[in-house]
């Protein structure tokens, strides 16, 4: 082959590369995210019992809220998200399968199975050790693929959307005043005001066997996820979160600002924060940031 055939071939291929992997996605449409996190012990804790992690390769959002004495909350929490994330790494994850419920899709269910297998693991290391005896984690997911949003929770974390100028709460509290509310026992200022609002009815770690709440929908251009810890819901109303997340201008500000908050109010628990804004590419949003590089 010659030198100009070389050049020519080496010419060609980077206009492909840069086609398919630069300006397709925008020619598509492509979903994009930007995502920040933020966590903090509060006023009143001396540890943070909270964790989250985020893999936005993968779409994978998830917060914990550790329950327990001592140091075994933030244990818990922590080994639940780690081993939630290995399961769902594990290609051969069929060693741990659950019968899966037909009416969610096969990612639903994997995250939901990945729940069931943080639990068991964390559930035998609380026998294992009795200085973690009783420790457990609330632990709620969101799984992002294919302009699809997987959904699977046990505890009170809560997991938002926000859209078309409205925010609605995705995943249900799994509190005694959660279900007292649902029952029709209490009122809505009631359950505010209740001393047992953040007793759960269901936890990670704490028993054998878990029930895994699930749920999934399709999501659209300029929608927003939060996932968060009673920490943030129990120092700020609906209102107040949802007012600071549409007049943010970015998720790490946001995050910021939401966490401020709560600390003002009185930052009486940990406080974790996951935003999530979801945007698709366009080919004129390209154009722009392509003229701005050419001027500079």
């Amino acid at each position: 082959m010659q030198p100009q055939d070389i050049r020519d071939r080496t010419l060609l291929q980077n206009y492909f590369h840069f086609f398919s992997e630069t300006l397709m996605p925008y020619i598509k449409g492509k979903m994009d995210i930007d995502v920040s996190g933020l966590t903090d012990k509060g006023l009143r804790r001396d540890k943070n019992e909270d964790f989250f992690h985020i893999d936005k390769d993968i779409g994978l959002f998830v917060v914990a809220d550790g329950i327990g004495g001592h140091r075994s909350g933030e244990v818990a929490s922590k080994m639940a998200v780690e081993g939630l994330c290995d399961y769902i790494d594990n290609i051969d994850n069929r060693l741990y399968s659950t019968e899966a419920q037909k009416k969610y899709s096969e990612t639903t269910n994997k995250i939901s199975t990945a729940i069931m297998f943080a639990n068991d693991i964390v559930y035998r290391s609380s026998l294992n050790k009795p200085d973690l005896k009783g420790m457990g984690t609330t632990l709620t997911v969101g799984l992002l693929q294919n302009e699809r949003l997987s959904i699977a929770h046990v505890g009170d974390s809560r997991l938002y959307l926000i859209r078309a100028n409205c925010m609605e709460q995705l995943t249900d509290d799994h509190t005694i005043v959660h279900e007292q509310l649902k029952s029709g026992l209490i009122t809505k200022d009631e359950a505010a005001k209740s001393k047992m609002k953040s007793v759960l009815t269901r936890a990670v770690g704490t028993s054998p066997e878990v029930k895994v709440s699930m749920d999934e929908l399709a999501v659209s251009n300029g929608d927003i996820i939060l996932l968060c810890t009673d920490g943030l819901t129990s120092m700020l109303s609906d209102d107040e979160i949802y007012s600071t997340i549409i007049t943010g201008r970015e998720p790490q500000s946001t995050c910021s600002r939401l966490v401020e908050m709560a600390i003002k109010n009185g930052g009486n628990d940990n406080i974790t924060v996951i935003l999530i804004y979801l945007y698709k590419k366009s080919i004129f949003s390209f154009l722009y940031k392509l003229l701005n590089k050419i001027r500079r």
